[in-house]
């Protein structure tokens, strides 16, 4: 069993072949591939975690598609002054499925 943990938009996630995952916006290349930054790989009892080894190892991931997730509204209120404020935020996100650990 193969699976790496990768830098994902801030966060790490554990991924191995085929694993579809949700993270933050990423940029494709013009084939709709990309590349993610492995943190650790583990391969059966071997476990590598130090730079140089992981240097040589590529994660590469196919983006499925771009999607925006959901609404998030903030609100803001001072008692007794009128004050009041309201805003919102979507997350811009991309889904990518996992296609290669080597």
């Amino acid at each position: 069993m193969v699976y790496a943990v990768v830098r994902a938009g801030g966060r790490q996630e554990r991924v191995e072949v085929g694993t579809i995952v949700t993270m933050d916006r990423i940029a494709a290349d013009k084939d709709g591939n990309v590349q993610l930054t492995p943190v650790l790989l583990v391969d059966g009892d071997k476990i590598t975690s130090d730079a140089k080894s992981l240097a040589k190892v590529t994660v590469t991931a196919e983006v499925l598609n771009d999607l925006r997730g959901p609404k998030i509204v903030i609100q803001k209120f001072k008692n007794k002054t009128g004050y009041k404020k309201r805003q919102g935020h979507r997350q811009e996100l991309t889904r990518v499925k996992i296609t290669g650990i080597k």
